[in-house]
Parts: C-alpha cells; structure tokens; sequence
C-alpha cells in the first residue's frame, strides 16, 4: 500500500499529463484526428524539448508520469468495461459472428508475421495486430499491460493504428461500393476493418443508415472480443513465465490482473442493465479522459530517437496489415 505522502511526488509529472491532455482536446476541436493520438504527439514533442525535466533520475516530474502511463491507465481500462455490452451479440448472424472472430485472428496472426518479415519488435508488432484487428487505442491499452510493451512501442502502434483508421473512413465506403457490396455487407465490411468505433461509424453511416447500423454493431461485435484475448494473452505470458524457469512451476500461480477483473465486472453490470443510462455514461466519460492523461504520459516518455529508428518500418508493416485486413474482411463477405 503506498502511502499518501508517496502520491505527492506525482503531483507534477501527472499535472504536465492533465495539461497536455487539455492542450490534446482544445487541438482536435479544430482537426479531424484521434484526439488519443493528437495526445500521444503532443506528449513527444513537450518531453522531448524538456527532455532533462521528464527523463533525467530524480526528476520531480517522471515518477508522476510514469505512475499516469501505468496505474492511471489501468484504473481508465477497468472503467471501459461499461462500455460493453454482451447482449449485442443477440443482434449478430453466426455467419458476421464468424466474419468478426476470423477476421481478428487473422490480423493479429499477419501483424506478427510482418512484423517478422521485417524485422520489427515482436511486442511492437502484436500491439499493432490487436490494434488493427480488436479496437485500436483501447485494445492497445488493455493489452500492453500484460504483453510488457515499452512505452515508445504503444506509442508507435497507437499513432500508426489510428492513422490507418483515419485513412480508412473514406477509403472503406469507396471499396465498398467498388465491389458491388449492399448497404448490409457494407456495414460489415466497414464494422469489421477500421479500428476506432467512431471510425466505423463515421465511415458505415456516410454509406447510409442500414450500413452505419450494422457497422456499429459489428464494430461492437469486435470490441468484446477484448475479453477473451486479454484472457488468452494472461495463460500465454503465464506459459512463458513456467517454461522460463522450471524449478518455479508448483509455486507460480495464475493471477489475472485486477483491473482486467473490473473491466469483466463493469461489461457485465452493462450488459444486465443494473445502472442507470446516466451513471453508466458518467463512467464512460471519466475513463474517456483518464485515458487522454495517461495517452499524454506514454506521449512525455517517448524518445525520439527510438521512434526514428522504428517508425519508419512500422509504418510499413501497419499499411500492409491494413491492407490484407481489407483483402480478407472483403472475401469473407463475398464468401459467406
């Protein structure tokens, strides 16, 4: 238990994150752009020109900062469980049911064969994968926890993951109508590509109103499957953890997060219906804008000089993803 005199030493770091997330906000009022990722850049370019001030030991800001990255983002996960809603999977054909799960598996798996081919950070390419495949920002966050990612790797996959769903709000709906698809399949089509749930709404309902409402289910329909990957993801880090060291296997147990146990507990206080409308939106509120403070944060800990090195190929590696995600969604639909 730390001890309240211990918090006061987070005061700074996590007020330069509150002001950078702000600054974030007031940006994205006047440019189309996540305002995660808006929050993200904004952090790099504010600890990166004070470099000493958030980096340097001893610095009165990086422990308020590096708590706002880490346990202010984990506090803003458990709160996004109010998010989901499971009985939206009632309104969901086995077949789209089909079209959704194939489709992220096949992301994650292709962004980590990529990743491969070219060389890139095993962790930095998974997290791309979940973004792309899952729901972008939010997946990233949930997952990067457990996957141990470093902070210039959320980062990366954040910025790159909603540049693609950016780019796709208008690229979707035009292949869309180039491959003859109806209002439903488009819907799907875009549901199961972009990243964002704005993404996919924006881009569903600039088709028309049926495909914007299957879009959002769909896109939905995606956002709960964060569940069991998050679970998935805990048995193969636990895996590694026994097969790493042998003689601690008996002693070792598997221990899920607790932030992930609240995410469960607020999708199923949802999904019942046990609060009111307005509380429930409350709560979506506040973890919107925890999320941008601790999006901040991970932006004040990034190096520069990291990201020019990996960038570049990530880059790469994130269009060519988004492109096989369009491929494969578009040839499910044909199929089915």
């Amino acid at each position: 238990m730390i001890s309240l005199s211990k918090y006061k030493l987070y005061t700074k770091g996590l007020l330069a994150s509150i002001g950078v997330a702000i600054i974030s906000i007031i940006i994205t009022e006047f440019i189309s752009f996540s305002t995660a990722t808006v929050a993200i850049i904004l952090g790099m370019v504010v600890g990166n020109k004070f470099y000493n001030t958030f980096h340097a030991e001893g610095s009165e800001f990086k422990s308020g900062v590096q708590w706002a990255e880490k346990d202010l983002l984990m506090f803003a996960i458990a709160l996004m469980g109010i998010n989901l809603n499971f009985t939206m999977l009632a309104n969901l054909g086995l077949q789209t049911i089909l079209i959704i799960v194939l489709g992220m598996i096949f992301t994650i798996f292709m962004g980590l064969f990529l990743g491969k081919l070219f060389s890139i950070n095993p962790k930095l390419s998974l997290m791309i994968g979940i973004g792309n495949g899952v729901c972008g920002s939010s997946a990233i966050a949930a997952t990067s926890g457990i996957a141990k990612v470093k902070s210039n790797d959320i980062g990366i996959s954040i910025a790159l993951v909603n540049l693609m769903g950016t780019i796709g709000i208008f690229l979707a709906p035009a292949l869309a109508h180039l491959l003859g698809f109806n209002d439903i399949q488009a819907g799907i089509f875009t549901g199961n590509t972009l990243q964002a749930v704005g993404q996919a709404v924006a881009a569903g309902f600039s088709i028309s109103d049926e495909a914007g409402h299957y879009a959002t289910v769909v896109k939905m329909g995606r956002v709960l499957l964060l569940v069991p990957l998050v679970l998935i993801l805990i048995y193969i880090a636990k895996k590694e953890t026994l097969n790493s060291d042998e003689e601690v296997v008996k002693k070792v147990k598997v221990k899920v997060p607790s932030f992930i146990l609240w995410f469960i507990f607020f999708s199923v206080v949802a999904s019942l219906g046990l609060l009111p409308k307005g509380i429930e939106t409350l709560i979506a509120t506040v973890s919107h804008y925890i999320t941008l403070i601790a999006m901040s944060a991970i932006g004040l800990m990034i190096h520069f000089g990291t990201i020019v090195k990996t960038a570049g190929t990530a880059f790469k590696v994130s269009s060519v993803l988004f492109a096989l995600q369009l491929i494969f969604s578009a040839v499910l639909i044909s199929m089915l």
